[in-house]
C-alpha cells in the first residue's frame, strides 16, 4: 500500500513539471510570434510634433564614376596626377642592357654603377616594367606611303627612259644612264614590296613580345612644408622638384649603360592605356584611339573641301600618268604604222623617185633613152605584180589541197 502512494506521488510530481515546461514553452513561443508581428508593422514617433512613419532600411548602391576607381586623376606638364593633386609622379623609360653577355669585368663595373645609382637615392622609386605585343601597324602604313611613292617615281622615270630612246637624240651614255637610275628605282620598289609582306607576316605573329622598363618617381604635396600655395604653385614646385630627380637618375644609370628618358604626355597616355587595357590594346591601340578622339569631349575632322581638294589632286595625278602612257603607246603604234604602210609602199616609191630623176635628167640623159628607161620601170613593176599575184594563187592552190588532204 505504501509503495503504490509513493509511485502516484511520484507520477503527480512529473506530470507537474511537464504540464510547467510546456507552459512555459507556449509562452516562449506565443511572444516570439508578437515581437515578429510588431517588426513588420510600421512604429509611428513623434519628430518635432509630425508623425512619421519609420519603415525598415535597406542598403542602397551608387553609382560611382570610373575615375574613382583609377589610380590617377589626369596628365598634366608630363606628369601623372593622383589624390586630387596631393601626388604628382613623373616616369623614366630605360633601355636595358644584355647582361647575361656582358665579360665579368664590365658585369662588375655595372654593378658597382647601380650601387651608387641606390645610394643616390634620397626619395622612394619604383621599377616597372610592361610587356607589350609589337603593333606593326604604323609601320606598315609609313612603309605603304613609301612604297607608293617609288612607284610613282618608277612610272616617271619609265616614261621618260621610252621617250628618250624613241627619240634617237641621245647618246648611248646617257641613256645607260638614264637606265641605271631606272633600274635603281625598280628595285628599291621591288624591296618596298618584299618588306611590306615580311611586316604583315610578322605583325599576324602574336608572339612576337617587348618589354619596356621604367623608374617611376613620386612626389607629395606635403614635401611642400606648411607654406601656403594654390594648385598651380604646387603644380610648378612639383614639375621643377621632380624633373631634376628625373635628370639626376638619368646621369646615375648612365654609368650602368643605360640610356633614359623622361616620358612626356602623350607617352604617358600610352603607358596607361597599355596597363589598362592590354587585351583591347593589341586590336585597338593608342594611336587609334588618339586619332579618333576619344580622349575629348568633342571630335574634329579634316575639312570636307580639303579633303575632296586632297583625292582631286591625287585621282589627277593619276589619271595624268594613265593619259600620258596612252599617249605615248598610241604615238608608237602611228610610228609603227607609218613604217608598215612604207615598208609595203616602198618599191612604188622606188619607181616613183626614178622615174623624177630619169625626168630631171632627161636632157643630160638624152629623151629617147629617158622614156626607155621609164618604159622599163614600168614593165618590171608589171612583171613584179603579175609574180606577185601568181605567188597569191599560188598560196591559195596550196591552202585549198591541204584542207582537202586533211
Amino acid at each position: 500500500m505504501d509503495n503504490t502512494k509513493l509511485l502516484t506521488v511520484m507520477l503527480a510530481i512529473v506530470i507537474g513539471i511537464i504540464a510547467m515546461l510546456l507552459v512555459i514553452l507556449g509562452i516562449v513561443y506565443i511572444t516570439s510570434k508578437m515581437k515578429e508581428q510588431e517588426e513588420k508593422k510600421p512604429t509611428v514617433e513623434k519628430n518635432d510634433g509630425k508623425l512619421s512613419k519609420k519603415t525598415k532600411k535597406y542598403k542602397e548602391y551608387k553609382v560611382e564614376s570610373i575615375m574613382n576607381f583609377l589610380e590617377f586623376d589626369t596628365i598634366v606638364d608630363n606628369m601623372i596626377s593622383q589624390k586630387d593633386g596631393k601626388r604628382y609622379v613623373m616616369v623614366v623609360e630605360c633601355q636595358g642592357v644584355n647582361y647575361d653577355l656582358m665579360s665579368q669585368v664590365e658585369k662588375n663595373s655595372v654593378e658597382e654603377a647601380f650601387v651608387q645609382f641606390l645610394n643616390t637615392l634620397r626619395y622612394p622609386v619604383q621599377i616597372y616594367t610592361q610587356t607589350r605585343t609589337i603593333n606593326l601597324d604604323s609601320s606598315l602604313e609609313t612603309y605603304r606611303e613609301r612604297v607608293n611613292n617609288a612607284k610613282t617615281e618608277l612610272d616617271k622615270y619609265e616614261l621618260r627612259y621610252d621617250e628618250m630612246r624613241r627619240s634617237g637624240k641621245y647618246t648611248e651614255e646617257q641613256l645607260n644612264k638614264v637606265y641605271f637610275e631606272l633600274t635603281k628605282r625598280k628595285n628599291l620598289y621591288e624591296y618596298g614590296k618584299d618588306i611590306i609582306n615580311n611586316t604583315e607576316r610578322m605583325s599576324k605573329n602574336k608572339n612576337v613580345l617587348n618589354k619596356k622598363y621604367y623608374v617611376v618617381i613620386p612626389y607629395y604635396i606635403e614635401e611642400l612644408g606648411d607654406a601656403k600655395y594654390d594648385k598651380l604653385e604646387q603644380r610648378n614646385y612639383a614639375f621643377s622638384e621632380l624633373y631634376t630627380r628625373a635628370q639626376s637618375i638619368i646621369r646615375t644609370l648612365s654609368g650602368c649603360g643605360i640610356n633614359g628618358k623622361v616620358l612626356n604626355s602623350n607617352e604617358l597616355v600610352e603607358l596607361l592605356y597599355m596597363a589598362y587595357n592590354r587585351d583591347e590594346a593589341e586590336v585597338y591601340g593608342i594611336d587609334k584611339a588618339i586619332r579618333a578622339g576619344y580622349e575629348e569631349l568633342y571630335t574634329t575632322a579634316q575639312d570636307v573641301v580639303d579633303k575632296q581638294i586632297k583625292e582631286l589632286d591625287k585621282e589627277i595625278q593619276e589619271q595624268a600618268l594613265a593619259k600620258a602612257k596612252y599617249s605615248v603607246n598610241e604615238v608608237r603604234s602611228a610610228r609603227r604604222r607609218e613604217l608598215e604602210t612604207k615598208q609595203e609602199t616602198k618599191e612604188d616609191l622606188i619607181d616613183e623617185l626614178a622615174r623624177l630623176i630619169i625626168e630631171e635628167n632627161s636632157e643630160t640623159i638624152g629623151k629617147e633613152t629617158s622614156k626607155k628607161a621609164i618604159e622599163k620601170i614600168d614593165k618590171d613593176k608589171k612583171k613584179k605584180e603579175g609574180g606577185t599575184k601568181d605567188n597569191v594563187k599560188l598560196d591559195k592552190t596550196k591552202r585549198t589541197r591541204k584542207s582537202k588532204t586533211a
